[in-house]
Parts: C-alpha cells; structure tokens; sequence
C-alpha cells in the first residue's frame, strides 16, 4: 500500500486496521515514507493509545525491532438499533466487536424523548465499569432519516419525531459524535462488514413489517442525493392492483409481500395470523397454504428486486427481517422471479443469501458507521493535532 510522502497518522493507521503486527522497518517499505516520518507518526499514534507495541520481533543480530498493531479497546463505540417494540443496544470496540449487548422492550410511539432517555441511561449503565473513552455513538431508526442531520424525515411509525435533533439530545448524555441512519442502511453496512467485506457491490433487502433495502456500491454505502435511496417497499409492484398501502398510495410492494400483509393474506383463507411472526411459525409447522403465501410474496419481491438488479448489477443479495425467519420458502420465490425476469449476463455471477448477523446487523452497522467516521483520517488527525 503505497500512501502519499506527507501521508498523516490517519493514514497510517488505516493501514494498520488490518490487525497485523509490524515494524517501523516493515510500515516504511510497505508506505513509501521515511523512516523519520514512520517513527514519528507511530509516536503520536502510540501517545493516544490507538498503536501498541506487541513486543519485539525476530532478532537480526542486534536488539530485536518492536512490532507495531491496532489497539482496537483504545476507545468504546455505543451503537444501537430501534425496531416499533424493541431496542439492540450494545457497547463495541473499535473493530466493531461487541462488548456487551442488552435488548430493551419500549415503544417508538412514545417520543424520542423516552426512547433517547432509555438508550442513554442503558448505555451509561454499560460503559461506566469498562473506564474506557468513547469514540462515537450509532443509531438506526425504523424510518427515514436525513443522515447529514440525524433528524428522522415524516417517519409513518415515529409520532413525534418528524425533525427532531436526534444528535443533539444524545450529546447532551455523551460529548461526541453521534451518527443516525435509517435501520436498513445499517443493516448492509452491518452485513457488510461483518460477512461480506469483499463485495464491492451488494444489496440487503429487509422484509418485516415494512420492506426496505440498503445499497453498497464500491464498497460504500448509497444513500442517494437526500438519503432516501433503496425505499423498496413503496415501488408500485407487478400484480399488487390496488391493495392500499400506509404510504397513502395504493400498489406498493409493501402492502402485498410484507409480513402483516401475507398475515393478511392468511386471515383471510381463515387461518389465524396477525404478524410476521405468526406466519413465521406456521411455515415453520408446515402449513402448505402458509408456505405458498410465503413463497408468493417472494415472488412479487423478486419481480421488484429484477429491475433492481438490471438497473445496479449487484453481486450479492442479502435478505434479512422478520419474514425471512420462514427459511427457503421465501428465498426460493424471489430467486425464482429474479432469474426469470433478469438478464443472463446480470444474473451470471448474481448470489442470493439470508443474512447472517439476524437481528444484530442493524447494530453491527450502527458500530461500523461510527469506527467509519471516528478513524477517518480527516477526523482522526484533527483530533491528534
């Protein structure tokens, strides 16, 4: 990895995120720099605690070189993921590796003044006997979220928190940075950094209450001009007609593929089901009726995600939520819309998987957006100038 001659203590601890030991001698063939540069960018990262010295290495001959590497418990990260009914909160390190993780019951209809009230005391709660500073805090919430801001944008389950200053009332619990995003985005920055690094583009599609997806274009997060991309749920779908949708409109993928939507389905074949996981349970006892509901919402999944995959050619397909607990059923169908209405050539190379963190992607991404931003060079060198 060849960085720039004046290359900052930022940079080089990019490098050195990988995890490998190495030393000075190593960092100054594999950078380019001089050997004083190397040394005196080690020096401030090793004073702020971001850089330990592993001990020595192979000796030579003379007195053996230190070894230099990442210290990943030099800073905490508090990360959490608001669902309608429940809360993942959880205390990372700076690899994004939990801590310490605590679900929480609560009600998002309740304002983001309790909401906000709880995470903070449950993360105080958490991070006081680790002694250890923290970096950032992340938040993914079940609605649209302006991301530059962090105000939540008319979210349909949220009453009350339309433009409210989410960053604001939680710096005023913890004095640093504090990233929000919508759920869905978090969960492929999750799934991303956790089970699919490599891939350089990619999509998670969430399918709950609410369908949604998250897109990785080069390896980083789309979120579009105003952080409004992949809304999934709300393109008209093939065969929807006009079943009426919570948005207002009426058609939308949502309302005939969603889990209350197949429970709906159900209700009325006069099976008994209200939720996801209602259906959930009954394709996990073999009901055949609810294992072809589930099938066919991934049908009408596939025919949305088709165009998708034409327009953005990912390589990889996650699909995760509530719903996707029902197994193969609901893969097989929007696998079987996909190949069917594709392109060869989009298709050719094209892998469609669950998820693999279940109900902690979401929390993960949260993580991973903020050691994102707190290591960025930009931000990790103003902070040690």
């Amino acid at each position: 990895m060849q960085i720039s001659p004046s290359a900052s203590p930022g940079e080089l601890l990019r490098l050195l995120r990988d995890g490998q030991a190495r030393t000075r001698a190593e960092l100054v063939t594999e950078t380019g720099l001089a050997r004083s540069t190397v040394r005196a960018r080690l020096d401030s990262l090793v004073d702020a605690g971001l850089v330990t010295d592993r001990g020595n290495g192979a000796s030579t001959g003379g007195r053996p070189a230190s070894r230099f590497v990442f210290n990943a418990r030099s800073r905490l990260v508090l990360a959490a993921e608001v669902g309608a009914t429940h809360a993942t909160v959880a205390v990372t390190d700076l690899a994004g590796e939990p801590l310490t993780t605590e679900r929480l019951a609560l009600d998002i209809a309740d304002g983001p003044d309790a909401v906000l009230g709880l995470l903070t005391k449950t993360w105080r709660a958490l991070v006081t006997p680790l002694g250890t500073p923290v970096a950032g805090v992340g938040i993914g919430l079940p609605g649209p979220v302006e991301h530059s801001t962090g105000r939540p944008t008319n979210p349909p389950i949220m009453p009350g928190w339309n433009g409210y200053d989410v960053p604001a009332r939680v710096a005023a619990d913890f004095d640093v940075p504090v990233l929000v995003d919508n759920e869905v985005n978090l969960m492929a920055l999750g799934e991303h950094a956790r089970c699919h690094p490599d891939e350089q583009h990619m999509m998670v599609v969430k399918v709950a209450t609410g369908i949604g997806a998250g897109l990785i274009s080069n390896g980083e997060l789309h979120r579009g001009a105003v952080g409004a991309a992949g809304d999934l749920g709300h393109i008209l779908a093939p065969g929807a007609g006009d079943a009426p949708c919570r948005c207002g409109n009426t058609g939308c993928l949502e309302a005939v593929a969603s889990g209350p939507a197949v429970a709906a389905r159900l209700s009325e074949a006069g099976i008994e089901a209200t939720t996801s996981a209602d259906v959930v349970a009954l394709v996990q006892s073999g009901n055949p009726v609810a294992g072809q509901a589930v099938r066919q919402a991934g049908r009408d999944i596939g025919e949305v995600l088709a165009g998708c995959v034409s327009l953005f050619n990912p390589s990889l397909i996650v699909i995760g939520g509530s719903l996707s607990n029902a197994g193969e059923m609901l893969l097989a169908g929007v696998r079987e819309a996909i190949y069917r209405r594709s392109l060869p050539l989009a298709t050719e190379h094209l892998r469609i998987v669950p998820s693999q963190t279940a109900d902690n992607a979401a929390m993960l991404g949260a993580a991973a957006m903020v050691v994102q931003h707190a290591l960025s060079p930009v931000v990790l060198d103003r902070q040690l100038a």
